[in-house]
């Protein structure tokens, strides 16, 4: 009889899974609450739908860990990321996508794979039979947290996500603003043009600081502790550790000039980025906030071109739990204590949508191949996605674990190369050539 691989979870890291696992001919039953159980965040029951940011992040596969986790998952015939490039965004360097189109997309091939079915039911137990991996990322229900923490006889790590609010493009007044890539970046003059830009004088800058630092926002219940990701810092908390954060941060004003006013260097700037292919919505860009809906409105709307803004979605803030994977996973992301089940995702301690996907890709293969009574070689630590694992199975101090995106700072040294700024460029090279050689070399071992 064939076995069945079960994935809990329909994000990122479950999709990935499913197709990864699919692809090599095992039956997946993927198991996705929504939209019969609705989560804070989801407004859709598809697939990898994407809640946040419309970002993948960096596209350069040379010099940034994160692109050269794009392109080990294309390597690996990855649906999330071929699927984002099908449906991608002018960004500048970053890759970005139509959101909903590319869930859509996600959706459909899933469904359409004879050996791949869905079942759109809560999951709330960690079951003792058959294979299972957990994917249910940063919204993982009450009912299936308690079972997880009774599971692992402690409490599961937490923080706070926030999401940032976007906006419709012709609400925004384009005798302000004007679009530019940050140093003009891009090969095409629709990517140089990629980011909608706001700027500010020093007392706009300053009277905006205020505004945000007084505005109502949404505190934490009694008894949440959690902290945030730096990653996603909420706006508001930035601005609390200084006046100049926010300048050096998402509204820092370099390698922009004002079209409308190029005689007049901006003192911040905010920048907005294309959420769909039909360039009617924008996101603020590093925007992501706590503050009460109504405070929103007002605090953004002191941003100059944003006066009259209309938004299509408000920020907003929800809890992300992670489990402890350097003392419960095994090197093959399986629990200890139940070896029948492998996490994957943001569960795991990795942050982004890129980490969370790779993390599903190894998953499904991991578990397509135990299934199959087949051996895969250990990835190497060598390559993006082998870091990033070593860290979160082992390599990671249990006591101190908290959410991680890719970085060069996971990889083991080159030797030979010069340490410091002056030698990062050379060295972030060589640490991506050894790890294409070392990725491609890993999927060759598995025929």
């Amino acid at each position: 009889m064939t076995k069945t691989l079960h994935i809990v979870g329909g994000g990122m890291a479950g999709s990935e899974a499913a197709w990864q696992a699919a692809q090599a001919g095992v039956r997946v039953v993927i198991h996705e609450m929504r939209p019969k159980v609705e989560t804070f965040a989801h407004r859709t029951g598809n697939l990898a739908e994407m809640v946040c940011s419309n970002s993948f992040r960096s596209d350069d596969n040379e010099q940034n860990a994160v692109g050269l986790l794009h392109w080990e998952m294309r390597q690996a015939g990855g649906i999330i990321m071929d699927t984002a490039y099908r449906h991608r965004l002018p960004a500048g360097g970053a890759l970005a996508v139509d959101r909903d189109p590319f869930s859509e997309d996600v959706t459909a091939a899933l469904k359409a794979l004879p050996n791949v079915s869905v079942s759109y039911e809560e999951v709330t137990e960690l079951p003792d039979q058959d294979h299972w991996i957990f994917a249910t990322g940063p919204l993982t229900s009450p009912a299936l947290g308690a079972a997880i923490r009774a599971e692992t006889g402690a409490e599961a790590l937490a923080f706070f996500d926030a999401i940032a609010p976007i906006v419709y493009f012709d609400s925004v007044n384009m005798d302000v603003a004007w679009m530019q890539s940050r140093y003009d970046k891009g090969e095409t003059e629709e990517e140089r043009t990629a980011y909608l830009n706001c700027p500010m004088t020093k007392d706009q800058y300053e009277a905006f600081i205020d505004a945000l630092l007084a505005a109502d926002k949404t505190e934490f219940h009694e008894g949440e502790t959690a902290g945030y990701f730096d990653g996603c810092l909420p706006i508001e908390v930035m601005a609390e550790r200084g006046r100049e954060t926010l300048r050096f941060g998402p509204m820092k004003p370099i390698g922009l000039t004002n079209a409308n006013d190029p005689t007049n260097k901006p003192y911040a700037v905010v920048q907005l980025r294309r959420d769909n292919a039909l360039g009617t919505l924008y996101n603020i860009v590093g925007f992501q906030t706590k503050m009460k809906y109504g405070a929103q409105t007002a605090v953004f709307r002191m941003i100059p071109g944003l006066e009259d803004a209309q938004f299509a979605r408000l920020g907003g803030i929800h809890r992300n739990t992670f489990i402890n994977s350097p003392t419960l996973l095994d090197d093959q992301m399986r629990l200890k204590s139940r070896p029948n089940i492998r996490f994957a995702g943001q569960i795991t301690g990795v942050e982004g949508y890129v980490e969370s996907a790779a993390m599903g890709l190894l998953a499904g293969r991991l578990a397509a191949a135990e299934l199959q009574g087949r051996a895969v070689p250990s990835v190497p630590d060598t390559t993006a996605t082998g870091a990033l694992v070593t860290h979160i199975t082992g390599g990671a101090d249990a006591k101190t674990f908290q959410p991680m995106n890719v970085n060069f700072g996971l990889f083991p040294p080159v030797d030979g190369l010069k340490s410091g700024r002056r030698g990062r460029k050379d060295r972030y090279k060589a640490y991506t050539d050894r790890a294409k050689v070392d990725w491609r070399g890993w999927l060759d071992a598995q025929g």
